[in-house]
């Protein structure tokens, strides 16, 4: 190691440290990475400027600046609701004594692997003002219509149901290697339980809660499904109708330009309000379980908590999904044989899943360990994609695979790359929010070994 670090100090006239040269391999992963983020957007800059003097036009349209304010609106109060929601979820999980915990931390994962779009049509099939199955339950007392769910209030509610998992997870490991001794010292102090939450396990879990959010967030900017079935003019939705409909790919580049700003004015702030948090345990005691907290009271409206969040955004699709399946059925409907299809997808997400964490994981410990300019860099663009519109993330790469690299063009190759460049942001997020919490000691006494 040592003859290295001359050879590269000699060959460079620059000094290096063990942890310099321990850097290097993991910034090169990172350009990678960075990379792979920016090729769609070349593709968007490219057709975005043969609208040429017209790109000024349509961003100063008022039909523009409306989807603008929809799109920012609704990523407030979906993220905000996302947060709280989770955030309870994860500390009844965790630090309380809430019967089943096993069983409702499953449940309240869950919404996870249910695509937004399907959820949404589920609560839609269920909560619809005329034909749902709530409406017709109700028609025997005289409800001919329920109140529309359409526009804002099936848009927040379907989002909010299907992207709160993302912070419950980031929040929940956080929660898990925490050193309860912060907790013990607080109430040595004179602290109670609530004080100590506010002061001490809120603050701690800050990072991961942010993490989390920003993924809500970027989901809520570029989700299409949703804001389609909810009739919601988003910027998704308006992207997809003058890609597909109205064939004007110079003026759906340029919105999704402007989505890709709004996402750079988020991961600004989020930068700033981040800081340089550092909440690695002091000593041995991170490996302690949690201090538990008696619910007493609080354990049925926590149960009824978890219940009505459970049945929204899982029992409820699943047993809609399940009616219209019977239905099906009993209709004479034939089904295709989906077993091939199944084994297709599990093993694309399986190779996609694989190659997204051997990525995330170099970029998460190059934030995290050697944090700089270069780093600061890689990590915001890596969340570039998750916030890109996935046609639009489709389209560029079709292009890219034809014009330079036609033997990966409608590959399974080229498939796996675009889930890398969606979902790469996911993994990088909730394993830089574990790293935080390791201290930086445990590696440094790895490598001495």
């Amino acid at each position: 190691m040592r003859e290295i670090l001359q050879r590269l100090a000699s060959a460079t006239g620059r000094r290096f440290d063990s942890g310099t040269l321990a850097s290097i391999p993991l910034k090169a992963v990172g350009v990678i990475v960075a990379s792979a983020m920016l090729l769609p957007l070349v593709y968007l800059g490219v057709r975005a400027s043969e609208a040429g003097s017209g790109a000024v036009d349509i961003l100063a349209s008022y039909s523009t600046l409306e989807v603008f304010a929809n799109s920012v609106v609704l990523t407030l109060v979906v993220t905000a609701l996302s947060a709280v929601i989770a955030v309870i979820a994860a500390l009844l999980t965790v630090k309380t004594d809430l019967p089943a915990k096993r069983f409702w931390t499953v449940i309240l994962a869950m919404p996870l692997a249910i695509p937004s779009f399907v959820g949404s049509f589920a609560i839609i099939a269920t909560l619809a003002p005329r034909g749902s199955l709530l409406q017709n339950l109700l028609a025997p007392l005289g409800v001919e219509s329920l109140p529309s769910i359409y526009g804002w209030p099936g848009a927040v509610l379907a989002l909010t149901l299907f992207t709160y998992p993302y912070v419950f997870l980031t929040t929940r490991a956080a929660l898990q290697g925490m050193d309860p001794a912060i907790e013990e010292v607080s109430g040595s102090l004179g602290h109670g339980a609530r004080s100590t939450l506010r002061r001490v396990t809120l603050p701690h879990l800050s990072p991961s809660i942010a993490a989390g959010s920003l993924l809500v967030a970027f989901y809520t900017l570029s989700d299409f499904g949703t804001p389609a079935l909810m009739q919601f003019d988003s910027f998704t939705r308006v992207i997809f109708v003058e890609y597909e409909l109205a064939f004007n790919r110079h003026t759906a580049a340029i919105l999704s330009l402007l989505l890709i700003s709004l996402v750079f004015v988020i991961l600004y702030l989020e930068h700033r309000a981040r800081g340089r948090e550092h909440y690695s345990a002091a000593g041995p005691g991170s490996r302690r379980p949690p201090l538990i907290m008696k619910l007493g009271r609080w354990k049925w409206p926590s149960l009824i908590f978890c219940g009505v969040i459970g049945s929204m955004s899982i029992f409820i699709p699943l047993g809609t999904m399940l009616y219209w399946y019977l239905q099906g059925l009993v209709a004479g409907t034939a089904f295709p044989d989906l077993g091939l299809v199944t084994l297709n997808t599990v093993y694309v997400a399986v190779m996609a899943t694989l190659l997204i964490v051997s990525l995330a994981l170099p970029v998460a410990l190059l934030t995290v360990r050697f944090p700089g300019k270069t780093a600061n860099v890689i990590e915001k663009l890596s969340y570039i994609g998750f916030a890109m519109p996935g046609i639009a993330v489709a389209l560029a790469l079709v292009s890219f695979g034809a014009n330079y690299l036609p033997m990966l063009y409608q590959t399974l190759g080229m498939l796996i790359f675009a889930y890398v460049v969606l979902f790469i942001s996911l993994s990088i997020g909730i394993i830089r929010s574990n790293l935080l919490q390791l201290d930086p000691r445990v590696e440094e006494v790895a490598r001495s070994l």
